[in-house]
């Protein structure tokens, strides 16, 4: 539960800062409600269906399980089950030994922090209504499939794909699925897309504090008991983020135009160090953190500066970048596992009875591994940009995806009457718009509400 608290603090109010504090001005109260509305539709779902759909019997096959609840008295005081991982020496888990509801809520927040993610996509142009409408179904029809093909002991687990904390279920996830959703609604303004400037780096510096500290319970909480396990991943991913970080802002000094370090660059660092070892915190030993954080900086720093000015990715407007910082983050994490998995790392949880061949990568004797790694990736890819697209096509024919061009222009108060800095020259009471009272002088009385 501590750990689940921490991957919670990630999203809230983690994210909800970084972005808030990363987007403009005009659109910082947007991004927020946007975080706290997703999280909180994620919770929902997952209870009454989506938590079953991922962990739960088998209903098509190895591809999803059967919709349920999880809201009685035995759900939640009963013994924490995922039916096809069951237990026993020869099984993924040993017997789980902590209630069911612990497990759901652990669940629940990494299913609620991957929207929230690609949030960083879409913000400044989605309709707040659809994404209401979206977030629940995206939650359902992608997050609940990949979840059951990775964790739920589906066709990819059966198959021995390593995924540790999220890698491919949740970042490449979100940044695939962000990418297709930027593309399906369009681009922001003109203008904001060219005078996009943070408007808070301080925010963006305590959002990313967040992130960087609560990911201590995203990747060490995933073996589910504390030991050896949890400790290793816990160190891989503060060492791999270190690397990554490092190697951004160096190379922002060393290759880029301007020939200087920023903050910003070494946020981009950070997160795609946190991004690309996810999916292997417990499989890699430390000097495999080390080539993740370098070799995944290197190459998501490469993509967002050059990747950036090519077709495809020229004509989408990924607000934040998400579908470099998490998306190639993620696959190039999950690839990199196929090659530096070490046998001798895990050593409470495994895969089937010989652990020493199923966790192993191409550099330990097993180059299987690689291909199970991208062909993993595959799936995700495919499956995830084309719910997303479907998704949204549905959708649109409904209601307009993305708000008028008049509010784009305004920003949070046209949306939410709101803004995050208020505007000094008018005051809101009520309905009506008032000036502010003129400033009180040194010695004059303020006058009372009679006078």
């Amino acid at each position: 539960m501590t750990a689940a608290t921490l991957v919670g603090l990630m999203s809230l109010p983690g994210l909800a800062v970084l972005y808030g504090g990363l987007v403009q001005r005009k659109w910082a109260v947007n991004t927020m409600i946007m975080a706290f509305s997703g999280f909180c539709m994620v919770l929902i779902v997952w209870v009454l269906w989506a938590f079953k759909m991922g962990f739960g019997e088998p209903w098509i096959g190895t591809f999803l399980g059967k919709p349920g609840t999880v809201l009685g008295a035995l759900s939640e005081q009963g013994r924490a089950n995922v039916p096809l991982v069951g237990s026993g020496p020869s099984s993924t888990f040993p017997g789980f030994r902590f209630p069911q509801s612990s497990l759901v809520y652990f669940q629940f927040v990494f299913a609620a922090i991957t929207p929230l993610l690609f949030l960083g996509s879409v913000v400044g142009r989605i309709s707040f209504k659809v994404w209401l409408i979206f977030v629940p179904l995206w939650s359902t029809f992608a997050y609940a499939v990949n979840a059951f093909l990775l964790w739920g002991g589906g066709w990819w687990a059966a198959h021995g794909a390593l995924d540790f904390s999220g890698g491919y279920v949740i970042h490449l996830a979100a940044g695939v699925s962000g990418f297709v959703a930027a593309a399906v609604i369009g681009p922001r303004l003109k203008r904001d897309r060219e005078h996009g400037v943070p408007n808070n780096l301080l925010l963006v510096s305590v959002g990313a504090g967040l992130l960087w500290l609560g990911w201590n319970g995203f990747n060490g909480g995933d073996p589910y008991f504390a030991g050896a396990d949890a400790a290793a991943a816990v160190l891989n991913t503060n060492l791999a983020t270190a690397v990554a970080m490092m190697t951004w802002i160096i190379m922002d000094m060393l290759i880029s135009k301007q020939k200087k370090p920023t903050f910003l660059g070494g946020v981009n660092g950070m997160i795609v160090g946190l991004v690309g070892i996810t999916p292997a915190a417990g499989y890699v030993n430390g000097f495999g953190a080390i080539v993740i954080g370098l070799v995944g900086s290197a190459i998501v720093w490469v993509a967002w500066n050059y990747l950036s000015r090519v077709r495809p990715f020229n004509r989408v407007d990924d607000a934040l970048g998400v579908v470099y910082t998490h998306g190639v983050a993620g696959l190039v994490g999950g690839l990199l596992v196929g090659f530096l998995a070490d046998p001798h790392m895990i050593v409470y949880i495994g895969l089937g009875k010989n652990s020493s061949i199923t966790t192993a990568g191409l550099f330990y004797g097993h180059p299987k591994q690689l291909l199970i790694q991208a062909g993993a990736a595959l799936t995700v890819i495919v499956w995830d940009a084309l719910v997303t697209f479907i998704l949204l096509r549905l959708i649109g024919l409904f209601m307009k995806l993305r708000m008028p061009d008049e509010v784009l222009e305004v920003g949070d108060v046209a949306v939410h009457d709101e803004e995050v800095y208020p505007s000094e020259a008018l005051t809101r009471v009520g309905s009506a718009v008032t000036a502010p009272p003129p400033p009180i002088t040194v010695g004059e009385k303020v006058p009372s509400d009679s006078s």
